[in-house]
């Protein structure tokens, strides 16, 4: 269950998700997740050289640059080749990151998780971590990672050492200016941060003179102190710990970072996936095909499908299609006619138009395209609604098997699945599948749903009014869980 501010939290990231402005700022905490190590980790070794205990320096920067001073620097570069390049996984955290939309990364790590994660999901990743790959952009990119500690393939450039610090705003001038520029035009998650980094610190400050009243303000996750925990296993040291936290939160309220709190770093994939699910159900995939239209005149389904699809648009939500035969076109019309008409209130991106390939013509298969198509796409949505479903084989009109198929990818993807049996053909069969196996295709819907549900169903109700249903569900559907 979270709590009100996690809740808060959720809503307003979701909204600048969808305005195109949220932002993420990772630290070492999101690496430490998959088995890297922090700072401590990377440089204990290090002390050891120096007859150095690492659990009593606090001020690792400069621990490092003792060591350089009297040892050199290729001990350092050696240890973050060794500690960063190792096999593992991504975290989960990782992972909804890169699906999301988000377009901006900001990061202090070394490691590659951030844009492989982001490889992973299908996407472009824009790595820049020198100062002369600022000038130059990725086409096409769909997000631009800045390392500005540098990258681990790249040691002897990375961001370590007191003089590296001491000097980062003459000789990475640009960097500094780019996340200045970041900080005043979008909303960042801090992820994985202590908030000790001099640089960081260097950047706020200077952004917050310059644009005190401007500043967007951003958020971060903090793990409350424990009692009993290292550090904290006197009463009295607990009282301290915790005091010195909420003077810390309350310090980062002067650059604007609400700390949302949370009881274990599990939380933060909690409330992610929340952050993820939240910003999919405002998409609608429209799934169905049509040679004929049963008991509806033509005329009167294809106004069925051109309001439906317009009266999402006026809600805010993004519609998804796949150009279905006899429903594609109505769908495009619909949610058009409400863009073109009112240009400040809606936008084109809210219509996310995805034709299957008609023919082979390369190795794959059109079945296998097909099925690689119908997966991507459903990836977009949150919420799969399903109409009509037939085609013509042979001269006969039969139920759309593609229909069926999107129908188990979503459900295998946990998908919201609305078939409006009223339309008959494969939406009717499904209606009647997810009513008798009610538990299994809604195991956590609220009670109220199933009556909106059972209404999908009722053939004597005219077209129009399965609109209305359909939006109450989807407003049920949004709602904070």
């Amino acid at each position: 269950m979270m709590t009100h501010e996690q809740e808060r939290f959720v809503k307003d990231f979701v909204e600048h998700l969808f305005a195109g402005d949220a932002g993420v700022f990772a630290g070492a905490g999101l690496s430490a997740g998959a088995g890297f190590v922090n700072w401590a980790g990377l440089l204990a070794d290090v002390a050891e050289d120096l007859e150095l205990q690492i659990d009593r320096e606090t001020d690792l920067i400069s621990l490092a640059q003792f060591h350089i001073n009297a040892k050199g620097r290729n001990k350092i570069n050696q240890k973050i080749l060794e500690e960063f390049t190792a096999e593992v996984e991504e975290t989960e955290n990782h992972r909804i990151l890169a699906r999301l939309p988000i377009g901006t990364i900001w990061t202090t790590n070394y490691d590659t998780l951030i844009e492989d994660s982001i490889k992973k999901a299908g996407k472009l990743a824009d790595v820049k971590h020198t100062v002369p790959q600022l000038a130059n952009s990725k086409p096409k990119k769909d997000v631009t990672v800045y390392k500005m500690h540098g990258d681990v393939n790249h040691p002897n450039d990375a961001i370590i050492t007191k003089d590296d610090y001491e000097t980062y705003h003459v000789k990475y001038q640009p960097y500094v200016t780019a996340l200045s520029s970041d900080l005043i035009t979008k909303t960042f998650l801090f992820l994985g941060f202590s908030f000790t980094d001099p640089n960081l610190d260097y950047i706020l400050s200077r952004v917050r003179m310059n644009f005190e009243k401007n500043f967007k303000n951003h958020y971060c996750f903090i793990r409350k102190v424990k009692m009993g925990e290292k550090g904290s296993e006197e009463e009295a040291d607990f009282k301290y710990n915790s005091r010195r936290q909420a003077l810390m939160i309350n310090d980062l309220k002067r650059f604007h970072i609400e700390a949302i709190l949370i009881d274990e770093y599990a939380d933060i994939t909690a409330i992610l996936n929340e952050v993820e699910r939240q910003y999919k159900r405002k998409t609608v995939l429209i799934s169905g095909s049509a040679e004929e239209y049963g008991t509806y005149d033509r005329n009167e389904a294809i106004g069925f499908i051109h309001k439906l699809s317009g009266e999402l648009v006026k809600s805010n939500f993004t519609i998804v299609n796949g150009f279905g035969w006899g429903v594609g076109s109505a769908v495009i019309n619909g949610a058009l006619e409400v863009i073109h008409k009112q240009p400040g209130k809606f936008s084109e991106s809210q219509l996310v138009m995805r034709p299957f390939p008609q023919f082979e013509t390369g190795k794959q298969k059109l079945p296998e395209l097909w099925h690689d198509y119908r997966v991507r796409m459903t990836t977009y949505a949150g919420v799969v609604v399903f109409l009509f479903g037939n085609k013509a084989v042979d001269g006969a009109v039969v139920s759309a098997d593609g229909v069926r198929k999107e129908f188990d990818i979503a459900h295998a993807q946990g998908l919201v699945l609305l078939p409006v049996g009223a339309t008959g053909y494969m939406a009717h069969t499904l209606w009647e599948e997810v009513m008798a196996d009610y538990a299994k295709y809604y195991p956590t819907a609220p009670a109220e749903f199933r009556p909106m549900l059972e209404k999908l169903g009722d053939e004597s109700l005219p077209l129009p009014a399965h609109i209305d249903t359909i939006k109450l569900i989807l407003t049920l559907f949004n709602r904070p869980s």
